[in-house]
């Protein structure tokens, strides 16, 4: 009878391993993750997740089994452990230590980190879990090479291989589809993003025209959606911090057999904080199915809105900036934003080797504003006060695009041939009117505005961009890459003038037409052990923006501009993989590059420069010397000079050949240890470091700003326990209360700064909950 009852045992024990089957998924973001490879202890392979993250095991597997996929901690299961027949749910977190992560943006397609001849960085799903951001600034500056600017309310602009500008010089964009179209940029169209809805950012630094077309010269930053989970899944957080922000998170979705959903967004309210006049709400929501007709062939549709209703306080003069009197000098200028976006994507492989997707896409858009920036003082040539002016304006546009690729592998030096077509149809209007203000000139107070009744512009625009790429890959041998792209645009404006031929220097109707070839060549070399290097050389281009070739306010007609980039870098890991090391040197030098002139009123117009070069080195070490504990320095040196420019101010002609290009720091860094004891599972603690050079405020290089270097401190705890799924966090920005600025200008009647928060404290609360 024993042995009956043990062989009946042994039996039931082999039925178990047999119906073994499970899922793994994304430990943050609960999705399905594909390509996860399950090996025995030893190393030896037994199968690997198919595309929705699921595996079945052969009846003879049994002991401990090892999960790992490139990106993630491995995690080891014991099957002998198992008590029931049930699918077994595997969820992996990210590394803290990334080695090489997987990433999209360099070929529009997953691919691991060390094959592609660029400088890219990703903000990992555990890194916006952990960091609970207000804004993509406190994200995005921790990547090497990049400044952020913040400009309060989720407005900013940014530096990556550039000066501080708010020029057309980088690309914004949401799973590889551009969020503007070429010619209508925006330095503060990132509020267009869904925060709450995005599960990686990926940051390619320098000039990624030939994959991406116009803009993506000083970077490309590609905000990477959540999908839908795996099961199902949900969350919700509520924060709010000591000068009255508050904000809603929610988010969630399900898969249920070939269909898929997830749906998030949040919503932002602040009234009476630490800056008068700088109320505002914020309204985001991302909805994104996925439909699997069959292993080979998926349908992905997406949506995204955004609403943005700010205030806009504007800049401080230096008296009021140094002591600390966050007054405004008007109270009624604003911004107020619409942005619609969709997108369908069908996706099919052909075989192995072969790949085609097909995607259409939509966006309607609207910004309307009163912009403080657009206020000035109208003097006379000895510079006293006459009176003062403004503008209302408002541009939209409509877009119609598609985008498709087709990827190809072969045998013959185990090549890749990538080859693509852009379509973007994106008419637009626009329209200014001019606004006489009333200032009380003793307290430098403007008091009110009406409206002149006068069109400063009023214009429509057809544009459209065409554009055809390929993308070629080979390798010779195993560690050795090699990259080749081109890509061919053609940009076509059609103007149509709205104002009387009396009332304008434009003709009623004219088109400009732009042809740009940019080439791409790069290289990557596996020198083994984890360690490699990668070189390229890319162009990248630039067509004046239809506000600087159709706007009153622009006086002196641009050109095209283009860039020539000299790249070298490598990564390295060391301490038996507890550090990481990677760097990149670059050379980019402009042709005609268009720039920011202050004019004499202080506000601003575009002109080129006839050459510039940046020059600087970019630099990420990582290393956890032990589970707890992750260390982070992330910096950028560069120098960026004017070769060839020169200003005309009251009738003289100032050569700035050799100086420094203002608002350049010289020195960007961003350090940041983190805590997470093993003692207490959901806790941690981190400490940030945030510094920035001091840098000239002129192009004549008299004037400069310091710099700043301030602290924040996170704390969170997401309860394993008791109230499993809640978590709790307290941030405490710049935790020393330094007085600094964003960012500076000089003038011809003075300095003024965008000032930066005070210490700043931030409370919240969340719960989530999954089926894995």
């Amino acid at each position: 009878m024993r042995y009956i009852i043990l062989s009946i045992l042994l039996l039931f024990s082999i039925k178990i391993h047999a119906q073994i089957a499970g899922t793994v998924t994304d430990a943050i973001t609960h999705e399905p993750l594909p390509g996860v490879v399950i090996t025995s202890p030893a190393g030896k392979g037994i199968t690997q997740t198919n595309a929705k993250g699921i595996f079945n095991l052969p009846e003879s597997v049994n002991g401990i089994l090892r999960f790992s996929m490139i990106g993630y901690t491995s995690k080891l299961v014991d099957l002998n452990k198992l008590t029931s027949a049930k699918a077994l749910n595997i969820t992996l977190e990210t590394s803290n230590v990334d080695l090489q992560p997987v990433i999209v943006s360099a070929s529009r397609e997953g691919q691991s980190r060390q094959s592609a001849p660029i400088a890219i960085s990703q903000i990992n799903s555990i890194q916006i879990k952990d960091t609970k951001a207000t804004a993509l600034y406190q994200l995005l500056n921790k990547v090497s090479g990049v400044y952020m600017v913040n400009l309060g309310n989720e407005q900013h602009t940014m530096a990556i291989r550039q000066p501080i500008t708010y020029n057309a010089l980088y690309l914004y964009m949401e799973d590889g589809l551009p969020i503007r179209p070429t010619g209508i940029f925006n330095h503060n169209s990132l509020y267009e993003i869904n925060m709450a809805g995005v599960k990686d950012i990926e940051v390619i630094k320098g000039p990624a025209s030939s994959l991406y077309g116009s803009n993506s010269i000083g970077g490309a930053v590609n905000f990477i959606t959540q999908s839908p989970p795996s099961g199902y899944s949900g969350d919700i957080s509520v924060q709010g911090d000591s000068y009255h922000y508050r904000r809603v998170d929610a988010d969630g979705g399900f898969t249920a057999g070939k269909f898929g959903l997830y749906a998030g967004g949040y919503v932002a309210h602040q009234k009476d904080s630490w800056q008068d006049y700088s109320d505002f709400d914020k309204y985001s929501v991302n909805l994104k199915t996925t439909y699997d007709f069959d292993a080979d062939t998926r349908l992905t549709t997406s949506a995204a809105y955004n609403y943005l209703n700010t205030q806009t306080p504007g800049s401080l003069d230096s008296a009021h900036f140094y002591s600390r009197s966050y007054g405004s000098n008007q109270r009624f200028t604003y911004r107020k934003v619409e942005a619609f976006r969709a997108s369908s994507r069908l996706e099919h492989a052909w075989n192995e080797r072969n790949n085609t997707f097909f995607t259409v896409f939509f966006r309607d858009n609207s910004t309307a504003q009163l912009p403080s920036y657009y206020i000035a003082d109208v003097r006379d040539a000895s510079g006293k006060y006459l009176s003062s002016n403004g503008q209302v304006n408002d541009q939209k546009f409509t877009s119609y695009g598609i985008l498709t690729q087709h990827r190809a592998d072969f045998n013959w030096l185990h090549s890749r041939l990538i080859v693509g077509a852009y379509l973007d149809d994106s008419p637009s209007s626009y329209y200014a009117q001019l606004l006489n203000i009333q200032k009380d000139v003793v307290n430098n107070y403007y008091t009110g505005f009406s409206n002149a009744g006068t069109y400063i512009d009023n214009y429509k625009i057809g544009l459209l961009n065409t554009a055809a790429y390929t993308q070629f890959e080979l390798r010779p041998v195993d560690a050795l890459r090699v990259v080749a792209g081109l890509r061919y645009d053609h940009v076509h404006y059609n103007f149509t003038n709205g104002l009387p031929a009396s009332n304008t220097k434009y003709k009623q109707q004219e088109t400009n037409d732009f042809n740009i070839v940019a080439p791409k060549l790069g290289l990557t070399y596996d020198l083994g052990g984890n360690k490699g290097f990668y070189a390229n050389y890319s162009v990248g281009f630039q067509p004046p923006e239809t506000s600087g070739l159709y706007s009153a306010r622009q006086l002196t007609p641009l050109k095209q501009a283009t860039f020539s980039n000299y790249e070298l870098g490598g990564w390295l890991s060391a301490l038996d993989k507890k550090m990481y090391l990677e760097l990149s040197l670059y050379d980019l030098e402009g042709h005609n590059e268009i720039i920011s002139q202050l004019l004499p009123d202080n506000t601003t117009q575009n002109q080129n420069a006839g050459a510039t070069r940046h020059r600087g080195i970019e630099y990420a070490l990582t290393y956890a010397p032990v589970k707890a504990i992750s260390f982070r320095f992330s910096g950028t040196n560069a120098r960026h000079t004017y070769v060839e420019y020169s200003e005309v101010a009251n009738g003289k002609v100032k050569v700035y050949n050799g100086n420094r290009m203002s608002n350049a720091p010289a020195w960007i860094a961003n350090s940041e240890l983190t805590y997470k004891p093993l003692f207490m599972p959901g806790f941690r603690a981190s400490a940030e470091w945030q510094h920035i050079d001091k840098y000239f405020t002129d192009p004549a290089n008299t004037k400069t700003y310091s710099g700043y270097d301030i602290y924040n401190l996170r704390f969170g705890y997401d309860f394993k326990r008791i109230v499993k799924g809640a978590g709790i966090w307290f941030n405490a920005m710049n935790v020393t209360n330094k007085l600094y600025a964003t960012t500076v200008t000089s003038g011809q009647y003075g300095d003024t700064y965008n000032a930066a928060p005070p210490r700043i404290y931030t409370l919240g609360v969340s719960y989530s909950f999954s089926k894995y």
